[in-house]
Order: structure tokens, then sequence, then C-alpha cells
């Protein structure tokens, strides 16, 4: 089982994101996941990351596949993985209707598009130096036609604001020798209305999504569960909140189902973007060679 740490970095400087990564290589933690949003560029964000640290692993969590085509996908992932010394995971996802809208692109049928986009990585000819393996390709997916094709297609793959049983569902997909990259809220803070009131602010973007719908309605949850902000039992699954030992056994009740690297969200209980980084301390600490 493998850490890693997830976050808006768009909003630190420069300077305080390259600080932050190598605070997050010196604790151990294994994997940094850079977003695409609509700031940094996050292959460009990849590469100064992994050229300021020695050991992290860098990830884009993810890439959005309307942003680049495939051919120049294959290739930063051929680059970075061969400059970093097999460093770099290229995670890819298909984003959502609105935001490929806005970004000027006319949005298709995610299975479909996944597909033909994978099979142009596959085909693309590239030149020059290769890395010493392939650089892995993870795909974010959570309906199961989408779990298929990545399970049939790619080394990993990612999960965002799912249960423990929706992880335990996909790790029955995936063979053994794939990785499946559960990202988890994190929150210490001992107070219910505090910590939902933070859990709701955190996930305001995803409960309007009809896809998040979707895939929430397979656990038991329905359009109760989204109106308002979300409800009580809908922010408790999708935001460990409480203190270490409540945030460790939601941790190992992903990493129980199948998890392979649980990447954290550090919700901080002050509210705002920065990163929280007692809970990632916290995370780090726990003794994970006890797991059943």
């Amino acid at each position: 089982m493998t850490i890693g740490v997830m976050f808006n970095t768009d909003r630190l400087a420069g300077e305080d994101l390259v600080s932050f990564a190598r605070r997050v290589e010196e604790a151990g933690i294994d994997t940094m996941w850079v977003p695409e949003l609509f700031g940094r560029e996050p292959i460009a964000a990849a590469a100064w990351l992994l050229a300021a640290t020695d050991r992290l692993r860098v990830a884009t969590g993810i890439a959005n596949v309307y942003a680049r085509d495939a051919v120049a996908a294959s290739a930063a992932a051929r680059t970075l993985g061969e400059l970093s010394g097999d460093r770099f995971v290229l995670g890819l996802g298909v984003s959502n209707a609105g935001l490929v809208g806005m970004r000027g692109h006319t949005w298709e049928p995610p299975l479909s598009k996944l597909a033909a986009y994978l099979d142009e990585m596959q085909a693309a000819q590239l030149a020059g130096p290769a890395p010493s393996r392939v650089t892995p390709v993870h795909v974010a997916a959570h309906g199961p036609k989408m779990v298929e094709l990545v399970a049939a297609r790619c080394d990993g793959l990612s999960t965002y604001l799912q249960s423990p049983e929706h992880t335990a569902l996909v790790r029955s997909s995936l063979s053994e020798g794939q990785e499946l990259n559960v990202t988890q809220m994190c929150l210490l803070c001992d107070d219910p209305v505090e910590a939902r009131r933070l859990g709701r602010k955190a996930i305001a973007f995803y409960v309007g999504l009809d896809y998040y719908h979707r895939a929430w309605r397979t656990q038991g949850f329905d359009e109760s569960d989204w109106a308002g902000g979300g409800s009580d039992r809908l922010v408790d699954m999708l935001v460990a909140w409480g203190d270490e030992h409540t945030i460790e056994a939601r941790l190992r009740a992903h990493t129980d189902a199948g998890a392979n690297e649980m990447v954290i969200i550090p919700l901080n209980p002050a509210g705002g973007g920065e990163p929280h980084w007692p809970v990632l301390e916290a995370v780090v600490s726990m003794n994970w060679s006890d797991e059943i």
C-alpha cells in the first residue's frame, strides 16, 4: 500500500509548491497527484516537480483527454518517464460535458472517446530515447462499462468520491498487477456540525454532476442525498472526518477492499485551500504493516 496526496495545487505559488513537494517526499509519501483545472498545465507542472525532487512519484490526476491529442499525451508520458527515471504516471480522464464545453470541445460518449484515445496512444510512432519501462497509464473510472474498459487496457484505475464498497467492486474487475488508486478527502475535525459544513463546501462542485449521481445510486443513495448540498450520510461517506483513529478506519476500509494507493485530499479545518499538513503526518504515521 502506498500513499499519495492530491489538492488544488494551483492555489500555491510556484516556490511554495516545490517546497511542499519536497516536504511530501521527505515525509515518505509516495505520490503527488497534480490536477488539471483552469490554472497550471498539469504535465508541465509535473515535469517541474519531478525535476525538483529525487524519489517522489508525480502523477497527473487527472489530465483531460480533450485538452491534448493522444500522440501528445503518449509523448509526454514517454518523455517524463525517461527524464525522471520512471517516476511519472500519466493519469487520464474524460472529464464532463460542462468542462469540455467550456474548453470549446464537443462532448462525445465517454466510453467510445476513451477507447479511441487509448487506441491512438498505442499507435503513436514516437522517436528518441525511451524510459527503462513503459510509463504507466491510469484512468479515472466509476461506472461498470468504463471500469471494464480500463481493466482491459490500462495499468491502473483511479476512483474519486466513492465508498469502500465501491472500491471492493472495482478491485474485483482488475487483475492483481493493476493498481487501484482511491482518493479520499480527510478532515481532522471532531465537531460534526463544522466537519459537515466544511465537507459540503469541499464536495459542492461534485454533488451537481449527474455521473456522480449514477455512481452513488448504486451505493444506496438517491436524489435526497445530493439535494441541499448533500445529506449528512453522503457527506460522511465522501469525507473521512474526525480524529486520527476515525480517519485511519476509513482508509483501512478502502485498503482492505483492495486499494493499492490511498490518495489523501488533506482538507483544512481552518477552511481555505491550503493543504492541512497534520492529517498527512497522521496518515504517514499509521502502522500499515499491520493490515490484514
